[in-house]
Parts: structure tokens; sequence; C-alpha cells
């Protein structure tokens, strides 16, 4: 069985608690000329959480936001631009348990030749229990890592992210690098190594397991991002940097679906505990808008503290069948 680095719900949210306020090695603090101005910028996940916080702190910064979410259309945009000052935030609708849905997104940015300087791959679930997607996949799966795979690679095929590896429409030289962003956890570490015969295969599971599956789904996109990487950065010439991030212990409705006493009994803690979604923000606004960042790849942040990821997340071999393998359930939709 998949496991990750918690064996339950609790244990998970309690040393979320501990993390937060243990003395960590941060880097700067974030700063008023950290700006977006010019840019466009597309956040999935955006119409609630850490997705609308970024979403909103984005546009405070001068970006031209497109937030891409299942729900809230049109009123968490208009939330955004009245919190932000701007009008430059758009919402476009998508269903990330749906592939099709994912690529009629993608053409409607082709077709309206947008280019995306920042991409912020930050929508994600945590049922309690199993659930199949139109697609007879399970949905945690489908929505935490499969459409990551499948709505970043058609961006670059498509050029809506610039780059010379996949649509060979790179910036000129000297102009800011393409930024894509992943939000994920330090529950990534200590998960069971990737088993690729067993991906995409659906399987019941309970509370308990969903917590173990959520770090082992988190462990599979950042092998994904640093393989991504290495396709996109041949030979050490960064053309699109990629940044997965763990924003720390967030005060969000990821327990929404829990069962009546445990989102009791941690709702609570979240309240309590948890930092908002806008003070977790900063790591976002670091590696989308710092200009330190410029030139670099698979920088990973734990809230505001650089870390090395764990090591398995850099096995090439293992990045490469994640991606033959990911292809291989795509072409059995």
């Amino acid at each position: 069985m998949e496991k990750g680095r918690f064996d339950n719900p609790i244990e998970a949210v309690l040393v979320g608690v501990k993390e937060l306020f243990t003395r960590q090695n941060n880097l700067r603090p974030i700063l008023d000329t950290d700006r977006l101005d010019g840019k466009t910028a597309l956040i999935t996940g955006a119409n609630s959480g850490i997705g609308f916080a970024v979403a909103v702190e984005y546009a405070r910064r001068g970006a031209h936001v497109i937030m891409a979410c299942r729900g809230g259309i049109p009123e968490a945009g208009e939330k955004v631009k009245k919190l932000s000052g701007s009008d430059k935030v758009d919402m476009m609708k998508v269903d990330m348990t749906n592939v099709h849905s994912i690529y009629q997104l993608t053409k409607q940015l082709k077709d309206r030749k947008i280019k995306l300087d920042v991409v912020v791959d930050n929508a994600g679930v945590t049922p309690p229990f199993a659930r199949k997607t139109i697609h007879g996949l399970e949905e945690m799966f489908a929505v935490n890592y499969l459409s990551k795979y499948v709505f970043i690679n058609r961006l670059l095929q498509d050029g809506t992210i610039p780059n010379a590896s996949f649509a060979g429409n790179p910036l000129p030289d000297g102009q800011p690098r393409p930024r894509i962003l992943f939000t994920s956890s330090d529950s990534h570490r200590n998960a069971s190594p990737i088993d690729t015969e067993k991906l995409g295969i659906y399987e019941d599971y309970n509370p308990t397991k969903a917590i173990k599956l959520y770090g082992y789904y988190k462990l599979i996109l950042n092998t994904y991002a640093v393989e991504l990487s290495r396709r996109l950065n041949p030979n050490g010439r960064i053309d699109v940097g990629v940044y997965p991030l763990c924003p720390g212990a967030v005060r969000t409705n990821i327990i929404r679906d829990a069962p009546p006493l445990l989102k009791f009994a941690l709702g609570g803690i979240f309240y309590v505990l948890f930092q908002s979604p806008e003070k977790a923000t900063g790591p976002f606004v670091y590696l989308g808008a710092g200009p330190e960042v410029e030139g670099s790849t698979c920088r990973y942040l734990h809230m505001m503290a650089e870390k090395e990821m764990d090591e398995k997340v850099y096995d090439a071999e293992a990045g490469k069948r994640l991606w033959e393998r990911s292809e291989e359930i795509l072409d059995g939709l």
C-alpha cells in the first residue's frame, strides 16, 4: 500500500501546527517592490482558499490575473477586483476532474493568443473516501496529479507558456523566463516510492489511507515537476522555471468533505492555529515575482524557507517512468 508521511489526519494536522511555530532559516521578507506589472498570471483553484488569496495578491502587485475555476464565477473574480483594487482580473471555467474540460480551457487560451508569464497550478482536493471521475479515475489522483500533467503539458505544447523544447517559441534572450508554480506539501517526505504499475488504477480508500495518499501524490507531483524541468531546460539553459512549494498549514476548506466528527475535531484546530490564506502567500509571491528567482529552476520552498525535497523526487529514472505511465493513462481515457 502506498504510504505517506502521516498515519492519520490528526497526526498530519499536529505536525502542521508544530512546523508553523518552528524556527526556520527563512529567505528575505516579501517587499512591495516584488511586482508583476505587465505580467499575465493564471491560477487554478482560485475561487477559494490559498488560490483566491494568491489571486488577490498577484492582482494587487500589477498582474493581469486569470482565475481558472470550476465554481465561483463571476462572484469570486469580482471580489478579487474589489480587494486588490485592480480590474485586470478574468475568470475562466475548468473542471480539473475532466480531461476534456482542461483541453477546452487550453484551447480558449491559445485561440485568444494569451501568453502566460506565471502559472500557479494550485487546484487540489482531499476527499476522505475514494470518488470516481467521469473517466473512471480516482478523484484525488486525477486532480492532485494527472490534471497538472495534462494542463501544463498542453500549455507548453501550445506555446501559451513560451518555451523552446515543447513549442519552439522561446522568449528572446534577456527577457524574464516564464515560471510554473505547483502547490505541493512537505507531506511528500517519506512517501513510498512511486509504483508506476498501479498508478491510475482505481481503489477504494478511507480517511486514514486518504492522508497517506495525499502525501504520496505530492511526491508524484514533485517528481513530475523535476522531470518537467529536465525536459524544459536541457544542458543547463533555463528556459522555464519550475517551482514546487509548500505554503505550510493553511486555514482552508480542504476538510469540507470529511466525516462530521473528524471535521469538527479538525475545524477548531484549523481556525485557531492554522495561518490564514492571506498570510500564506509569501512563497507564491517570492517564486512568482522575486527578481533573484530569475534564471533558476526546481527551487523548493517550505513556507519561506528553501529546502531540498525528498531524495526520491530527483531520481531521473523514476521521473522518466512516471512521464511514460502518465502518457499511457491518457491514451486509455
